[in-house]
C-alpha cells in the first residue's frame, strides 16, 4: 500500500517514505519558482506613495495593486493544486508562468491605474503556480517530517527574493520611476521559464481521477472535513496575517508619518527577511528531530510575542524605524518557523490530494492576507498603532489555531 493508498487521516500523518525511484526537483529551481511570486509582489511596495501621485489616485487605490494581488493568488491557487493531481505538476506550472509574464508585459504598459490593477492580478495568478506548485512537489517526493525540512531549506534561500525586492523596487523606482520595477520581473520571469522548460522534472506518480467541476469542488470539500488540516491551514493563515498587516501600514507609518525615503524602507525590510532566514534554518536544522507539532508550538508563541511587542512599542516608545521594524523581524523568527511546518503537515493530511491541500493552504493564506490588508489600511492613520493591533490579531489566531490542532490530534 502507498500513501496515497491511506486513507485514514492518523494514518496519512505518518506518511511512510516515497519511492527512491521518485523524481526529485533541483532545490534551486524550486527556489526560484516559489519566491517569484513574494519578490513580485514586494518589489512594489515602497513605491505606492509614488505611484498614487504618478496616476493621479488616492493611496488606497493603488493599495489596490497589493491586495487585489494577494486575492489573485489566492484564487489562483485553488485551481492549480487540483488540476495538477489530475494533469501534473509541471504543465500547470509552465502555463502559469506564461500568464505570468503577460500579466508583466501589460503591467509595464498599463496606462491608468485600473489597468495596472488588472495586470497586477493577472501577474498574481500565474505567479502563484510556483508556489503552490512547489510545495505538492516537495510533498510528493518527501516523506512529511523530511518534507519540513526541505520546505524550510526552500523557505531559507527563498526569503533572499523578498529580502531584495522592496530595495530593489525602490532604488529603480527613485532612479528610472515605478514601471522599472516591472520591467525587473521580466528580467527574472524569462529565464526562469526557459530553465524550468529545460531542467524540471514532473513528480507526480499516480495522477488522481478529478473530473470536472464536481470533482474539483468535491477534493475542497473532503479536505475541508478534517479537523486537522483546518487547524493547521488556519495557523499559516494567521501567521501569514501579522506579515500583511505590517506591509499594508508600513510604507503610510515609515514614508509617509516619519518622513523616511522609499529606499530606506526597502533596505529596512531586509531586517525582516533576515529574521525570516533565522526562523527557516531552524525549521531546516531541526524539523526533523523535534517534530512539526514542537516547531509550530514554538513559532506561534514566537509570532504571538512578536504582536504583542508590536503594540507596547505603539503605545510607549516615541516614532522610531527601529520601534517600527524589531517587532516584525520577532514576529518573522516566529513565521519562518510556524510556516513550513504548518504547510507540510497540512498537506500530509491525505498525500493523494497535495496539490489540492497545497493550493487550499495558499488560497488561505493569501486571501486572509488580502482581508488584513484592507483592514490594516482602513484602519492606519501613520501612527502604527492600527497596524501593530492588527498583528497582534494574527498572532492571537494563530494561537488559537495551535490549539486546535492539539485537539484535532495533529502529532
Amino acid at each position: 500500500m502507498s500513501p496515497r493508498d491511506i486513507p485514514a487521516e492518523h494514518q496519512a500523518l505518518a506518511s511512510p517514505t516515497p519511492s527512491p525511484a521518485r523524481p526529485r526537483p533541483s532545490i534551486l529551481l524550486l527556489v526560484a519558482m516559489t519566491g517569484l511570486g513574494p519578490f513580485t509582489m514586494q518589489i512594489i511596495i515602497p513605491s505606492l506613495p509614488a505611484m498614487a501621485i504618478a496616476l493621479a489616485v488616492p493611496y488606497a487605490t493603488v493599495q489596490l495593486t497589493l491586495t487585489l494581488y494577494l486575492a489573485g493568488v489566492a484564487a489562483g491557487q485553488l485551481v492549480y493544486g487540483p488540476l495538477s493531481d489530475r494533469f501534473g505538476r509541471r504543465p500547470l506550472l509552465l502555463g502559469g508562468l506564461l500568464l505570468y509574464l503577460l500579466g508583466t508585459l501589460a503591467a509595464v504598459l498599463a496606462p491608468s491605474a485600473g489597468f495596472l490593477i488588472a495586470a497586477r492580478v493577472a501577474q498574481a495568478v500565474g505567479s502563484c503556480a510556483g508556489l503552490v506548485l512547489g510545495r505538492a512537489m516537495v510533498r510528493d517526493s518527501y516523506p512529511r517530517e523530511q518534507a519540513a525540512s526541505v520546505l524550510g531549506i526552500v523557505s531559507t534561500a527563498m526569503a533572499v527574493a523578498p529580502m531584495i525586492a522592496p530595495l530593489l523596487g525602490s532604488t529603480l523606482e527613485e532612479s528610472f520611476g515605478w514601471r522599472a520595477s516591472m520591467l525587473a520581473c521580466l528580467a527574472f520571469g524569462l529565464p526562469l521559464l526557459l530553465a524550468l522548460w529545460l531542467r524540471l522534472p514532473e513528480t507526480l506518480v499516480r495522477p488522481a481521477p478529478l473530473p470536472g467541476l464536481a470533482g474539483l469542488l468535491g477534493a475542497h470539500a473532503q479536505l475541508a472535513r478534517l479537523p486537522s488540516f483546518r487547524a493547521f491551514a488556519a495557523a499559516t493563515a494567521f501567521s501569514t496575517c501579522v506579515f500583511f498587516a505590517f506591509a499594508a501600514g508600513g510604507p503610510l507609518v515609515v514614508i509617509g508619518t516619519m518622513g523616511h525615503s522609499a529606499t530606506t524602507y526597502g533596505a529596512a525590510m531586509m531586517l525582516i527577511s533576515l529574521s525570516w532566514m533565522s526562523g527557516t534554518f531552524m525549521t531546516a536544522r531541526f524539523a526533523a528531530r523535534l517534530g512539526v507539532m514542537r516547531m509550530i508550538e514554538l513559532g506561534t508563541l514566537v509570532t504571538l510575542g512578536g504582536g504583542v511587542l508590536a503594540v507596547l512599542a505603539a503605545l510607549l516608545l516615541p516614532p522610531s524605524l527601529w520601534a517600527f521594524f524589531l517587532p516584525m523581524a520577532v514576529v518573522a523568527v516566529g513565521n519562518g518557523m510556524t510556516q513550513p511546518n504548518a504547510i507540510a503537515a497540512a498537506v500530509s493530511v491525505r498525500p493523494q490530494l497535495a496539490g489540492t491541500a497545497s493550493g487550499m493552504v495558499g488560497a488561505l493564506q493569501m486571501g486572509a492576507g488580502a482581508l488584513m490588508t484592507v483592514a490594516a489600511g482602513l484602519t492606519e492613520t501613520g501612527s502604527g498603532l492600527a497596524t501593530a493591533s492588527w498583528m497582534l490579531v494574527g498572532g492571537l489566531g494563530a494561537l488559537a489555531a495551535l490549539v486546535a490542532a492539539r485537539r484535532a490530534g495533529g502529532a
